[in-house]
């Protein structure tokens, strides 16, 4: 396990049902799909699954606020993105440029954090 989601506890991290499509997508097109599905699927089993229907308010409010200036999104990252502000979670990314747009949001990187 990752140091990070140990010193967080494992209790405490959360995907995205959003990440899980993105997860599952990664997994079919990897070149040993039947192996690397197995591995996302444990993978995912180990944490809680946060569903989008309670931050589409969050999600169009957002993206209308980041079209409306300029800064528009990804749809799939304004989503999870969306997620995270809605349930006040900090949301740990390596793509901080974009979600970083978000108002509001808390964003950590734990890829650059790690010592090397």
């Amino acid at each position: 396990m990752n140091r990070k989601i140990a010193l967080a506890g494992i209790d405490n991290c959360y995907l995205s049902e959003i990440t899980v499509a993105e997860l599952y997508y990664g997994a079919e097109n990897s070149n040993n799909p039947v192996k690397t599905m197995r591995e996302t699927e444990e993978f995912i089993s180990l944490f809680n699954v946060v569903p989008f229907s309670k931050s589409l308010h969050t999600f169009g409010r957002e993206k209308a606020y980041l079209t409306y200036v300029g800064r528009k999104i990804e749809n799939f990252d304004m989503a999870i993105g969306a997620i995270a502000k809605k349930h006040n979670m900090v949301m740990v990314t390596d793509n901080v440029d974009h979600l970083g747009r978000i108002r509001g949001i808390e964003i950590e990187n734990w890829k650059t954090d790690e010592p090397k």
